[in-house]
């Protein structure tokens, strides 16, 4: 009995000795065992707010899939329409991040900047204005082109001469102004051909494309990246003497509040991966 209660007596002694050494140990920091990777899962969502040309929406929409893996938390939301629209929209106040022209004008008119902004519009941050892409003014015919139009030269002989219709962009549209300028290289009067019923208008160039696509025109005049996407033949492409260079700027505007994110994805826009999304569609760098 006695050998028990000593072996008893010892067992307890040992326990206390270590309940003493556990009270006084340091307590595991659970924050600091935090890897970076759960500190980067804690991205705050943001929402990117992009006006872009009409032009530019197949495209952009395969770059919105792709750029999910490079910013999960960042949702893009677009605005296609014609640049015109879109510079109006913005100088009204809407809420944009991003703005992609067609053409240069739209973007000079709200740069403060540019020598071209005669209403001194602010709304450009300058710093961040790239020239992002080229596009090609193409001749476009229906299915089949049943009015046989060979080429530019071609189509403005018989503008003059027949009775073949043609769509084409509106006055306050970039495909609109850049369809002026041809019609003026060829010294064709653009009010004349209206009043002959040989000229259909759209508001922008998706829109002239679906007049082409359904042939209810004899041909249209769009940009080689929108023949592309609707699968339309194209007979000719414009040159920069008829028309100028057709560039696309870019740029994050001063009313985006969230500027940083703007810029990484302006950035992205200009990488070889998404490059390689406006090429396959006849987009091409700046030089």
């Amino acid at each position: 009995m006695k050998k028990i209660f000593a072996l008893l007596t010892a067992l307890c002694l040992t326990m206390t000795v270590l309940v003493g050494c556990g009270a006084n140990s340091t307590p595991v920091d659970s924050d600091s065992t935090s890897s970076g990777s759960q500190a980067a899962d804690a991205a705050e969502p943001t929402e990117l707010v992009v006006f872009a040309a009409a032009s530019l929406t197949e495209t952009l929409n395969e770059i919105a899939e792709n750029y999910k893996a490079v910013a999960p938390n960042v949702t893009l939301v677009y605005n296609f329409d014609s640049s015109g629209t879109l510079k109006t929209q913005i100088e009204n106040g809407a809420d944009c991040d991003v703005f992609i022209s067609a053409s240069p004008k739209q973007m000079n008119n709200l740069d403060i900047t540019s020598e071209k902004n005669a209403d001194k519009l602010d709304f450009v941050q300058p710093e961040t204005r790239i020239d992002l892409l080229e596009n090609k003014v193409a001749l476009a015919v229906p299915a089949g082109n049943p009015a046989g139009i060979k080429s530019y030269d071609d189509l403005a002989a018989r503008l003059k001469d027949s009775d073949i219709m043609m769509a084409m962009g509106n006055a306050d549209v970039p495909v609109g102004q850049y369809t002026q300028k041809i019609l003026a290289y060829y010294d064709l009067n653009e009010e004349e051909l209206a009043n002959a019923n040989r000229l259909t208008y759209a508001s922008n160039v998706k829109e002239v494309t679906s007049q082409v696509s359904e042939a209810a025109v004899d041909c249209g005049i769009i940009y080689t990246t929108d023949a592309y996407s609707a699968g339309l033949e194209v007979v000719d492409t414009a040159t920069a003497e008829m028309c100028g260079q057709v560039i696309y700027p870019a740029a994050v505007l001063k009313v985006s509040k969230n500027q940083q994110a703007a810029q990484d994805f302006l950035n992205y826009l200009n990488s070889d991966e998404a490059s390689a999304v406006f090429e396959k569609v006849g987009f091409s760098p700046i030089q």
